[in-house]
């Protein structure tokens, strides 16, 4: 039962969110007005990633019970520590969580099948508040193949169900151009400029940043880029399109085509499961193929400011 009531914790923490989400996007709006430095909002765009943002609010509210359920089932059956919740397990357990997010954040860049969910998130070409809330509706059937391992592992639902919240509220207000980095902090944690990076599509910005609430993990594992150009926003193929539906399916809708297309079994399982951008023409249009290039033949950026 109290597995239970930690998947309503969960759910309700989201819910008691929403207006301080809605607040501060207020507040940043407001901010922006009149600044031709920043491109500000858009009433489609926002009014599309809010949309996303309940659509995600609605199905994560009946998904988290089942996931929730499972890892309650495993923590009882299969726990190999009895990890209680002590202030070096809260600390624990921020670091390991944060570095599952790091390869559950990079598997959804690299795989196709999960970029074809986690492509919604990238979608607008605006930077601001209300780009965190658009969250992919199906991106989290993929959550409890990454996490399961720290339940069994010894964490309790009701530890990862705070975690989890925490992680979220920290990366909420990444997602804004009207602050900068953290200074000396910026070596170790998460920045509104370093994760800027990782929404743009300038070749340079491909695939960087993955970081949730850390980016050592960039640091450690070699996909660190700092901020040198101005960020060019949203994903290589532009939706056209506001739509929500579109916004949700318009990737799983070209991953299906391309294994359709798709003229041998190798081509169908990279159309899958390989990297995006993969063709079997002998093109490379991943993102690490257009980093490299771009990389290989570039001219110094204009100076970003400061």
């Amino acid at each position: 039962m109290s597995d239970l009531f930690a998947a309503l914790g969960a759910n309700a923490m989201f819910l008691v969110a929403v207006p301080a989400f809605l607040l501060t996007m207020l507040l940043e709006w407001r901010m922006l007005v009149g600044r031709r430095d920043l491109a500000g909002y858009d009433g489609a765009d926002t009014a599309s990633s809010m949309s996303m943002g309940l659509g995600f609010l609605a199905l994560h509210a009946g998904w988290s019970l089942v996931y929730l359920a499972f890892f309650a089932v495993a923590h009882r059956s299969f726990a190999i520590f009895d990890l209680r919740p002590v202030w070096w397990s809260w600390a624990l357990l921020l670091v390991l969580d944060d570095l599952t997010f790091y390869v559950f954040h990079r598997a959804g860049h690299e795989i196709r099948l999960m970029w074809a969910a986690h492509h919604t998130h990238h979608s607008s070409t605006r930077y601001n508040l209300s780009t965190a809330l658009r969250q992919s509706w199906w991106e989290q059937l993929f959550t409890p193949l990454f996490w399961l391992w720290l339940p069994i592992l010894g964490f309790p639902v009701e530890m990862l169900v705070v975690q989890a919240s925490v992680s979220l509220l920290y990366q909420y207000w990444l997602h804004t151009e009207l602050l900068g980095d953290l200074g000396p902090l910026g070596l170790v944690f998460n920045s509104p400029r370093a994760h800027a990076v990782h929404h743009g599509r300038n070749p340079r910005y491909l695939d960087r940043n993955y970081g949730g609430i850390l980016i050592v993990w960039d640091r450690l594992f070699g996909t660190y880029e700092p901020l040198s150009e101005p960020v060019d926003y949203g994903t290589l193929t532009p939706l056209g399109s506001h739509n929500p539906l579109w916004v949700a399916f318009a990737e799983p809708l070209a991953m299906l085509r391309d294994v359709g297309r798709a003229r041998s079994w190798r081509a169908r399982w990279m159309a899958v499961f390989g990297p995006p951008g993969w063709t079997d023409d002998g093109v490379d249009r991943t993102a690490r193929g257009m980093r490299t290039a771009a990389l290989t033949a570039s001219v110094p950026p204009p100076p970003v400011p400061r």
